[in-house]
């Protein structure tokens, strides 16, 4: 009943689409449970994870769907973007299914209600409720924004109380001027400021923050980075957001839209440059492998290149949340067959 639910919601346009998946997520029917194999579980950051997929950012833009998505199987669910205040993004059409190539083009824009919204949504949410399932929270900054370091401070303040950790987007290809936030200078004095903030509020004393990072860096940008991170014992870097980059091997006809491509083009890239993190970092700061995971052993790939927890969203656009769970089955099977006892003995095992 759930696929012929997906296929038909399929038909809609992408937006549309997504829209109507939300209102049905939110209605949170009952499913069947379903027992992670005590081969996937980790704890980091403090947190107990019963696997290692997550819902990227980009999908709950406003928190509103959290508690169902974690009932697909999820191991836990990134929300967001969250910017300071309201935004509508970018002019529509905004989204653009490039079904030939299994990818997605979105020129989004941080669309969402704001900080004041969400955070009304994960106080009802509750962390302490959740039978099981990490909450992550993304936060960005407005578009007309006159200090950046203010919009990403008040929404870490408003927002990571309520959250198990907070994902700095400093990545996204459809804000101007977000992506120069990870350049040397910017970024440091960034997060700079996010430590004084945290380390003043005692509601975020064990919140861990992360950084998002665009695949698209240059070698220099990548090595600033990876030890700007050590130096600054940042919490974790997710690797990586969507690239500007247009393949050749690309046939849809939407290929040369304006945004950022997702999904499967995205697979190679994402997983390099995430070799290259884990690699620079010593394999010190755990890392959150996303792009282009669409099947058990795309999700292996990530683990044995560095990735200790991995996320997708492409993958549900095409399969349906039947992935979630053959994606999670699949993994187990591959670490049973390498010999593996846990899923942590696999982490960066071919970098």
């Amino acid at each position: 009943m759930q696929n012929i639910i997906f296929k038909i919601i399929k038909k809609f346009p992408p937006e549309i689409s997504h829209n109507i998946t939300l209102k049905l997520l939110q209605l949170n029917l009952k499913r069947k449970k379903f027992l992670d194999n005590p081969i996937l579980y980790q704890h980091i950051f403090g947190y107990d994870f019963s696997n290692p997929l997550g819902m990227a950012a980009g999908f709950d833009k406003n928190a509103e769907v959290i508690s169902p998505l974690l009932n697909l199987g999820f191991g836990f669910v990134e929300a967001g973007t969250v910017t300071p205040k309201p935004q509508y993004g970018n002019d529509k059409p905004r989204i653009f299914r490039l079904s030939e190539d299994s990818s997605i083009i979105n020129h989004l824009g941080f669309n969402n209600k704001g900080a004041e919204y969400a955070e009304k949504k994960l106080k009802k949410l509750n962390l302490n409720s959740l039978s099981k399932g990490i909450v992550g929270i993304n936060i960005g900054k407005n578009k007309n924004s006159l200090n950046y370091i203010d919009d990403y401070s008040y929404c870490l303040e408003k927002l990571g109380p309520h959250a198990h950790y907070v994902t700095i987007n400093i990545s996204s290809p459809n804000t101007p001027g977000l992506r120069d936030i990870q350049n040397r200078g910017q970024i440091e004095k960034l997060v700079e400021e996010l430590k004084v903030k945290k380390n003043k509020l005692s509601t975020l004393e064990n919140t861990p923050i992360f950084l998002k990072i665009s695949p698209d860096l240059n070698e220099e940008q990548i090595r600033d980075i990876a030890l700007m991170s050590l130096a600054n014992n940042i919490d974790g870097l997710v690797l990586s957001n969507s690239t500007l980059d247009r393949p050749a091997t690309l046939r849809s006809g939407f290929k040369n839209e304006l945004g950022g491509l997702s999904g499967k083009p995205l697979f190679l890239k994402s997983t390099l440059i995430l070799k290259k993190f884990y690699k620079l970092t010593n394999g010190q700061i755990p890392l959150i492998g996303v792009g282009g995971i669409s099947n058990g052993l795309e999700c292996y790939e990530k683990i044995k290149s560095g990735a200790s927890l991995v996320q997708l969203y492409s993958a549900i656009t095409y399969e349906g949340p039947s992935v979630i769970k053959k994606i999670l089955s699949d993994l187990v099977n591959l670490l049973k067959t390498d010999g593996y006892n846990n899923i942590k003995e696999a982490i960066g095992k071919d970098v």
